[in-house]
């Protein structure tokens, strides 16, 4: 028995230290969970990073109207050691004569008509710039959906842990009661020994739920892009439950808020642009040409009465050029084609959307809709079991009913708690979806 009291105590030493530290815990509210999470999520920092790429491609656009300019330059050297003979006898010694050379050119091209291709570019790269934004949104709404499922999950995991303490109160009045009946001899050991068994069984329970919390904490961590093992912090006691969601208001909303949905309307815009860059393929390309040509030779002397030791030439020139397709394997013809079938695709796979989206909205708010039945139902039903196990405990302590019906009253309430925990954390887990599936997580 010393042995027993004394291992109690140190169990309440471990349990009213771990109350301590709670207490000392600053509270993480879920707004601020978010806030942090918004600013660090890896899988938001990705979709920003990729949407930053296509708004840097979208700046330059209007620069495909503008023309190409060129320049080049270059300059060399030269020595010429050269010795001729003539059939009369005539020699000739132009050794050491020295030269160089310098040119220079600047060229300019401006497509003036290529099919209106140029117009859909931009049309395409502004479309993937609102798809890079949609696609943040997206992601946001993703995020945070899962961060407020681990975040309650702390919350839930927490009442479970306030559930388990009181079933601990409860097997350590068991313990006190059937120790008193058996010292008095009014009690057999057999209950004593099975109410230390239930009493032990408790406290392993008691200890894995702070390893629960600490994991589950450890999850939002990563889901807050922070260290794993920065858990000194607690969450809030309560889940509150939104029960006024109606289906109809949400199911006329989807459309117009689901950013799935919104994505893959982009990507048909997208590809609807794709065609126009394809088509004006068929057209010819008128450009605007010109170009400034430089050159200038000097040497130290001339090889002969008729080459300059100077010479310098500056030719400008300018015109219109006109490509025009006329047999090219079909190229442009099957990337026609390829560009129509992948706009199929893309109306295909939103009407695949829309019909997993319908699903799941169905799906989700049958759920809800179980869920807050069954919260109601075991918020009844947990009073029952909290009732009934004082009264089953108040008739141990009178001598009127043995510890296996105690034991019963105190399982049925354990098995409540869990439940009622389960019922209200599932209920917000089919709100929090159907809120995503909405698109209403983000304001």
């Amino acid at each position: 028995m010393k042995k027993y009291i004394t291992g109690s105590c140190l169990f309440l030493i471990i349990l009213l230290g771990s109350i301590a530290a709670t207490a000392q815990e600053k509270i993480l509210t879920l707004e601020q969970a978010i806030d942090v999470a918004l600013k660090n999520n890896f899988s938001i920092r990705l979709a920003r990073n990729t949407a930053e790429l296509s708004a840097n491609d979208y700046a330059y656009a209007d620069f495909a109207f503008a023309p190409r300019l060129n320049a080049t330059a270059g300059t060399n050297w030269s020595r010429t050691a050269t010795k001729q003979e003539f059939a009369n006898g005539t020699k000739r010694d132009t050794s050491g004569i020295k030269g160089n050379n310098i040119n220079a050119s600047v060229n300019l091209s401006w497509t003036l008509f290529d099919g209106l291709k140029m117009f859909a570019t931009r049309e395409k790269l502004e479309a993937i710039k609102d798809l890079g934004e949609l696609g943040i949104k997206d992601q946001i709404q993703n995020s945070i959906a899962t961060l407020i499922g681990g975040y309650y999950n702390i919350v839930q995991q927490k009442q479970q842990l306030r559930a388990i303490r009181e079933q601990l109160s409860i097997s350590e009045e068991r313990v006190k009661l059937s120790d008193a009946k058996f010292t008095t001899g009014l009690g057999p050991k057999t209950d004593l020994l099975q109410s230390k068994v239930d009493y032990n069984a408790q406290k392993a329970l008691f200890l894995r739920q702070l390893t629960l919390i600490e994991q589950s904490k450890a999850l939002l961590n990563q889901l807050m892009a922070v260290p794993p093992n920065a858990i000194g912090y607690d969450v809030q006691d309560s889940i509150p439950i939104n029960a006024s969601l109606s289906f109809t208001t949400l199911q006329q909303n989807i459309a117009n808020n689901n950013t799935a949905i919104k994505v893959q309307q982009q990507n048909i815009n997208i590809s609807a642009l794709t065609i126009k860059e394809r088509r004006a393929d068929y057209f010819p390309t008128v450009s605007f040409n010109s170009a400034y040509n430089f050159n200038r030779s000097t040497s130290n002397a001339a090889s002969n009465n008729f080459s300059p030791r100077f010479n310098r030439n500056g030719v400008i020139n300018y015109g219109l050029t006109a490509a025009i397709p006329i047999f090219n394997g079909f190229n442009v013809k099957r990337q026609v084609k390829n560009a129509r079938i992948d706009f199929d695709y893309q109306n295909i796979a939103l009407d695949n959307i829309k019909s997993q989206i319908d699903l799941s909205l169905n799906n989700a708010f049958k759920d809800y809709e179980y869920y807050k039945k069954a919260l109601a139902l075991e918020e009844e039903n947990n009073t029952l079991a909290e009732e009934n196990m004082m009264v089953a405990l108040e008739r141990f302590k009178q001598g009127v009913s043995t510890t296996i019906e105690v034991k019963q009253a105190q399982q049925s309430l354990e098995d409540s708690n869990y439940r009622l925990i389960q019922a209200r954390y599932n209920t917000k887990l089919a709100e929090t979806e159907l809120q995503r599936l909405n698109g209403s997580l983000l304001k």
